[in-house]
């Protein structure tokens, strides 16, 4: 389990673990580059469970935000527009 700095994993290293099953599974909060691309082969592994980057959510203020965002999202859906994510509105300068 990461939830701390995507960067303190070789995510190559960890795909090749998972995929061979020398690891059982991964849970993934945090990626070397975010938002998770969706190429990325993290994505296709039947054994990771993915989230994105809201382990550290848990003050209201914060799980307003992140409510507020899925709102948004749904709204951005059906208008056919691209997606906000976590990222982007934690670190935003609005």
């Amino acid at each position: 389990m990461n939830i701390s700095r995507g960067n303190i994993i070789d995510e190559g290293a960890l795909v090749e673990a998972l995929r061979v099953k020398k690891i059982s599974g991964a849970r993934l909060d945090v990626f070397s580059t975010e938002p998770l691309p969706a190429n990325n082969p993290l994505r296709d592994l039947e054994n990771v469970v993915l989230s994105p980057h809201v382990a550290g959510f848990g003050v209201p203020n914060e799980v307003d935000a992140l409510v507020g965002m899925f709102y948004d999202n749904i709204k951005r859906y059906l208008s056919g527009k691209e997606f906000r994510d976590a990222f982007t509105l934690m670190n935003a300068k609005s």
